[in-house]
């Protein structure tokens, strides 16, 4: 991979600062786009993550069979008790991928398109006449360097530097601690199969979020997710690995990492910069499923800064919210208002994962999380979830109730 050395003096149309799935996806479309583009990545970090990603992403961003490290057939839910629901996925299967080798295939698809790639750690951002520059410490040198661009996608990650550092309120998304254990695989053995994610809906794993145990294939990952302070993620996972009957697995890694759970109302400054991915909170609430919002963020920033290039409008940044939340807002709404209805208390979860019995609610929650849209075509089958849940909610049903 170049250094960049003899990249320094150049100007870039626009530089990515950061190298995950939504800022990749947004180097390669503007390189695609012949535009002179820069990806700044510091390299060497994993994010945590189940790795789940859903047919319309694999279609979407053409990711070959060769990322997909398993198939997964079926969701099986678990509440309090230790009640299990098991969701077939119909006609399909959500592909699985490990973050190390995907966010690298990635970034190596972005420089393939024409993207330059430099290697180091985002220091700050200085404007002079004419130009924007980003300095950053060098990987291999430990040098402080620059590069000169018109415009930047601030693309890294939750707690992004670039946004504290640019946008007013950046640093106030809401977000939860996730912690998971990449484990060596078992094979299938106790509560742990191979073709099936987990998700455990238990306060005692986690008071406001969930657990997981997703298939990698080769490996597994286990983790959980808390916005709660104080609660031992570490322990947590530990139970959660003997419920599963995994505690005396390899652990090959440990990753901990802030997933942001709330879209920032702005994500540009109006003149040279807009936000991508977790740096614009665009992590789906209640199911905390990221990548292929992250990569049609990093889709949409792409297309903004490729209308300024085109107009000199500085306000045309604008279009990457816009697109965004045009055909994702009303989905991201229904998913938070289920967040703040059921995962309050072990109660409400218990009956969350009794709703999840309906044969109507499964089918209609897998045709939206495959296809990326909420599903109008039975509106009896809306009417008559509608109906549960309202009796879940007010508690005219006991739990166990389908």
């Amino acid at each position: 991979m170049p250094n960049g050395n003899e990249c320094m003096t150049t100007d870039f149309d626009v530089v990515v600062v950061g190298g995950g799935p939504s800022g990749a996806t947004a180097a390669e479309e503007l390189a695609k786009g012949r535009h002179r583009v820069a990806l700044l990545d510091r390299l060497g970090r994993i994010k945590p993550c189940g790795g789940a990603i859903p047919p319309r992403a694999i279609v979407d961003f053409t990711i070959p069979d060769s990322q997909l490290v398993a198939r997964v057939t079926t969701a099986r839910m678990i509440s309090p008790t230790g009640r299990k629901v098991d969701i077939p996925i119909e006609n399909g299967f959500v592909g699985m991928v490990e973050r190390e080798n995907f966010d690298e295939f990635l970034r190596a698809r972005a420089a393939a398109a024409g993207a330059v790639r430099f290697a180091g750690t985002f220091l700050r951002i200085e404007r002079s006449e004419g130009a924007v520059h980003v300095h950053y410490r060098d990987k291999q040198t430990g040098a402080d360097k620059s590069i000169a661009t018109r415009l930047i996608i601030g693309a890294d990650g939750a707690r992004s530097k670039v946004a504290r550092a640019e946008m007013p309120g950046g640093d106030e998304i809401p977000y939860v601690i996730a912690y998971h254990e990449i484990i060596r695989s078992p094979g299938e053995r106790g509560e742990y199969h191979p073709d099936r994610c987990d998700v455990v809906y238990d306060g005692a794993i986690s008071p406001d979020f969930y657990g997981w145990v997703f298939p990698h294939g080769a490996s597994a990952s286990v983790g959980m997710g808390t916005a709660v302070p104080g609660v031992d993620l570490k322990k947590a996972t530990a139970d959660l690995r003997a419920a599963s009957g995994l505690s005396d697995c390899e652990t090959m890694r440990t990753e901990g990492a802030p997933i942001p759970l709330k879209p920032l109302s702005r994500w540009d400054n109006g003149r040279d910069l807009v936000l991508a991915g977790d740096a614009a909170g665009v992590v789906a609430p209640s199911s905390g499923e990221g990548i292929y919002y992250a990569m049609v963020g990093g889709q949409v920033a792409a297309t903004a800064c490729m209308a300024v290039l085109k107009s000199g409008q500085s306000r045309d940044l604008r279009i990457a919210r816009r697109l965004f939340m045009g055909d994702h807002k009303t989905v991201f709404r229904v998913l938070r208002s289920m967040q703040d209805a059921y995962y309050k208390s072990d109660m409400r979860r218990e009956r969350f994962v009794s709703l999840c019995h309906d044969v109507d609610v499964q089918r209609l929650t897998f045709e939206a999380y495959m296809n990326k849209r909420l599903v109008r075509a039975r509106p009896l089958a809306h009417l008559k979830i509608g109906v549960k849940n309202l009796a879940h909610l007010t508690g005219l049903v006991p739990p166990d109730h389908v």
